[in-house]
């Protein structure tokens, strides 16, 4: 018996391998196999099987070394070839991931961990609305169903009690859970909180944080077919799993589920693919749930409950502040109203807790010379440098991590550095202002600069969180699940920052945003405030009061569905790289003919639009072009995409479903 394979280290082409009598019941087509290669050994996927060879080589056939011990799951060859077909990829993409599990061959096998009998923990009361969710799921877990259910909790609700169910009821049907959430800093959060409250339960968090080590440990208890709960933003969904019993996905409606680097995979959207393909429950729950979700509700059959009442502590009253930038000279500064600065001295003078927020790191958005209008800018990508001053002044790209120190003149006109403009707030900034204006007040920081040192961010957590810190300023980290019992009063500090950037659904993810850290408030008492400050008045303002989130989702969908934007249709864009912008605008050019002359031919009713440069077109010296897609039908939509001939280009082609 003979194999072709495919090597898991991006090798483009077949080779050729011999399988010993001992191994031939056992390989088939997508079994993962140990071959020789040179001096060395590969991981390899088998892509075909042969009774003898189609004509003699004029090489030597190597034997394969054996199958890769790899858990068992039977759907799990059907569930990622599927998911390989809808991005347009090869499977081996996905394999290539789990193999960072068998990196290094000299280390001792991790046994898996002692399995825990199953106890009763302490009795958890939930109230009417969290157990009709218990309820109606129970049969759904004994005898597993694909069972999509939405969980609209406002924020506060517990429903964090109903994952914790949940998952008690599958580990004691002896079956694993999926739990993905939209960041590796709230990941931790809730590996510490399981650990705690459901300390009978061996858990495994899989993300950029897990040491080699408890990689290690998971695929053993993997293999040992353990019942689990798997904590992660991503790599949790890929993991070939035997006893699957339910996933789970909170905070559904974040973006942080799509993946940054291509191929963007949704996790989100895989995961549904797997609870179909495994005939399992998935719980989605979010305070702000997707319009996309909302939409499914109404038009897949999927089970929506809702959790109307916080399980402690009172909804915080929302109070929107217009900034007159006319009357800027009235206040101390220009960023902070009166009202905000009233709220937090009186927040401060009662021992209590504030957050701010502001989705923009960085000391100020750029740095202009007055004298002559010069403006810094990255000299690899299209984006003015941001001016950080934690260590110095220091400008720096958020794109390629350029830095330079900000001169003491300008480069272009030698005016000096009084003469500068430092235009727009950063987080940085903001930090700045507060202890200026609260001197005694212990202030820290929390955005991406901050959240990356997963240590030093779970310090300020937990000092946060045990009343040690009193003002906590930070982006959208912050507004992501978090617990923090002694806060009464969150201001934000440039509510409609985000609501003209030229993206389809700008005002539902800024409201999601705005309610999300408006909920930190008022968790654990009866009187709490938010205050939104913004330079424009917009229309979603009026909705942050999170009672009324669904009269918003209603409105936005009906407009979504009248000029056609999702849910009401499907998006995608081709993306096109290369360090020549000759070579990329000519490449756009030959790929939007192409692909219109093959809508025509095969009667595809799919909108074209490009090609266009991105707001940022040049990132660490290379060009970029987009064209972008529109169907109804996703069939035409991925029928067309997928006749895309990469070789024919000089760019890097890269498909992206929206």
């Amino acid at each position: 018996m003979y194999v072709t394979v495919r090597l898991l280290n991006r090798f483009d082409k077949d080779l050729w391998y011999h399988v010993p009598a001992k191994h031939q019941t056992t390989i088939k087509p997508g079994i993962l196999i140990m071959v020789p290669l040179q001096k060395r050994q590969e991981y390899a996927l088998v892509t075909d099987c042969f009774s003898k060879l189609p004509q003699k080589p004029t090489f030597t056939i190597k034997d394969i070394l054996g199958p890769i011990d790899f858990p068992s799951d039977a759907h799990y060859q059907q569930f990622i070839e599927k998911i390989a077909r809808y991005y347009l990829i090869s499977p081996l993409h996905f394999y290539a991931r789990i193999t960072t599990f068998l990196h290094d061959k000299k280390q001792e096998d991790i046994p898996a961990p002692n399995s825990h009998i199953f106890t009763t923990p302490e009795k958890i009361h939930l109230t009417d609305e969290q157990q009709a969710i218990v309820d109606y799921l129970a049969p759904h877990l004994d005898h597993p169903t694909y069972t999509p259910t939405l969980i609209h909790g406002v924020t506060g609700s517990g429903k964090t009690e109903v994952y914790k169910k949940i998952i008690e009821q599958c580990i004691h049907n002896n079956k694993t859970v999926i739990m993905l959430l939209p960041e590796v800093s709230l990941s931790l959060q809730f590996e510490r909180l399981f650990k705690t409250h459901l300390p009978h339960i061996v858990s495994f968090g899989f993300h950029s944080a897990t040491t080699p080590a408890e990689r290690r440990a998971l695929w053993a208890a993997l293999k040992a077919q353990q019942p689990l709960l798997i904590l992660g933003v991503h790599l949790p969904i890929m993991l070939p799993i035997s006893n699957l019993g339910a996933i789970i996905i909170d905070e559904e409606h974040e973006q942080g589920f799509i993946e940054k680097k291509h191929p963007k995979i949704n996790s989100k959207e895989v995961a549904i693919w797997r609870a179909h393909t495994y005939q399992i429950p998935i719980i989605l729950g979010s305070a702000t749930p997707s319009i996309t979700s909302l939409h499914n509700v109404q038009n897949k059959q999927w089970k929506l409950f809702r959790i109307t009442k916080r399980f402690a502590g009172a909804f915080p009253t929302v109070r929107k502040v217009l900034l007159d930038t006319q009357g800027a000279k009235r206040r101390k500064h220009f960023w902070i109203s009166q009202e905000l600065e009233l709220a937090v001295a009186h927040c401060l003078e009662h021992k209590e807790q504030a957050i701010i927020y502001l989705n923009r790191r960085g000391y100020s958005f750029f740095v202009q010379c007055k004298a002559c209008g010069f403006i810094f800018e990255c000299p690899h990508c299209t984006v003015s440098l941001t001016l950080h001053t934690v260590q110095g002044n220091v400008l720096r790209c958020h794109y390629c991590d350029y830095k330079k120190d900000l001169p003491t003149t300008c480069p272009t006109c030698s005016a000096p550095e009084s003469q500068f403009l430092k235009k727009g707030l950063g987080t940085q900034q903001a930090v700045n202002i507060f202890k200026e204006l609260f001197p005694t007040a212990r202030i820290e920081r929390a955005d991406l600069d901050t959240t990356s040192k997963k240590r030093t961010w779970k310090l300020t957590v937990e000092q946060f969180e045990q009343g040690e810190i009193d003002i906590l300023i930070g982006t959208q980290t912050i507004t992501k699940g978090y617990h923090f019992p002694g806060v009464t009063l969150v201001g934000v500090l440039w509510a409609d920052l985000n609501l003209h950037f030229p993206v389809f659904n700008a005002a539902e993810s800024t409201l999601q945003q705005l309610i999300q850290v408006a909920g930190r408030a008022g968790r654990c008492s009866s009187q709490s405030t938010v205050i939104i400050q913004a330079l424009q008045d917009h229309s979603i303002f009026s909705y942050v009061n999170e009672t009324s989130y669904l009269d918003f989702c209603a409105k936005e969908l009906e407009q979504r569905l009248q000029i056609l934007y999702p849910p009401a249709c499907h998006l995608a864009y081709v993306e096109l790289r290369h360090a020549s912008t000759q070579i990329v605008k000519l490449d756009a050019q030959t790929c939007i003919d192409t692909l219109m002359a093959l809508c025509t031919q095969n009667n595809l009713n799919v909108t074209l639009l490009g090609p266009a440069e991105p707001l940022i077109s040049r990132i660490q010296n290379v060009e970029i072009r987009h064209i972008f897609f529109k169907a109804q039908s996703f069939k035409d939509l991925h029928t067309l995409l997928k006749n895309i001939n990469q070789t024919n280009y000089k760019s890097s082609l890269f498909v992206v479903f929206s």
